[in-house]
């Protein structure tokens, strides 16, 4: 299935995609889709829905992220090794862990602000993945058993903030509109192998990044359980998994975000997202 959310900001209703590519509305099923209905035995529930009977949604509305009410966004850095080689770091041995600010959170398609002052914001396209059941110290091998499914993020940053400005990442990284999420949901049984997947963007209608999740240093399995270690993940909580080579901070010289420009992303079956770049604005 790819479940959606759609609707202004903060009022979104659920929704799917059936086969033919039309939004369906799931009002009269579910309230949202969040951690409450991410699990196997809810997602089976809706499985053996008529898409057909659903109401057709008119129009084109606002998609929101496809997960509402999400607990932890986390983020694993520098997860591909050429990625790693082109920011000049070495490979980790473990999996970085920082966190994103939850109020980053946005649809795949509204606008990416500059935060004030900023001189450095880049793009970052990357495999998200959403908990469908708690984990806590879960075996590698049972990891993806308790992925709801998968979507993609735009893991944008602040390289000034990230890296020149002291602590931890989390400064650049949770800046208001840094979490475009979207545009669906697709849940796990359409995604047989997570590390077989292609993720690519675009800038100004230039092809910058173009990638395989096959190329992961630590894949989602182990990531899943390395995690799991540290804090428990709970339904509705996201991982993005870190991001190809292409960056802006890799490039000689450095390319960065400005007002006007456009990003389109996307992942091999998991849909495209499109984000203007607009300026600081409280």
């Amino acid at each position: 299935m790819k479940l959606v959310r759609y609707g202004n900001a903060g009022k979104e209703k659920p929704g799917l995609i059936d086969a033919g590519g039309k939004l369906r509305d799931l009002s009269a099923h579910i309230q949202d889709i969040g951690p409450g209905q991410l699990g196997d035995a809810a997602l089976a529930t809706l499985r053996k829905l008529k898409t057909e009977k659903l109401p057709l949604v008119k129009g084109s509305p606002r998609l929101g992220s496809p997960v509402g009410s999400i607990g932890k966004f986390i983020a694993i850095g520098l997860n591909y090794a050429d990625h790693a080689a082109e920011a000049g770091l070495p490979i980790p041995k473990e999996p970085i862990v920082f966190m994103k600010a939850t109020s980053c959170i946005q649809g795949p398609n509204d606008p990416v602000m500059l935060p004030r002052g900023s001189v450095k914001t880049d793009w970052e396209v990357e495999l998200g993945v959403v908990m469908g059941a708690r984990a806590r110290h879960v075996p590698q091998k049972d990891a993806l058993n308790l992925v709801a499914g998968y979507c993609i993020v735009n893991d944008v940053s602040e390289r000034e903030y990230q890296i020149e400005r002291g602590g931890t990442w989390d400064k650049g990284k949770g800046c208001d509109t840094f979490g475009p999420i979207g545009p669906w949901l697709v849940t796990r049984d359409e995604v047989p192998d997570p590390q077989k997947l292609g993720l690519w963007l675009e800038l100004n209608g230039k092809r910058v990044q173009a990638g395989s999740t096959r190329t992961m240093i630590f894949g989602v399995a182990r990531v899943i359980s390395y995690v799991s270690r540290f804090m428990t993940l709970e339904p509705g909580d996201i991982i993005t998994t870190g991001t190809p080579p292409g960056v802006g901070m890799g490039m000689k010289p450095p390319l960065y975000l400005k007002r006007g420009d456009t990003m389109v992303l996307g992942i091999q079956g998991l849909g495209e997202q499109r984000q203007l770049v607009v300026p600081f604005k409280l």
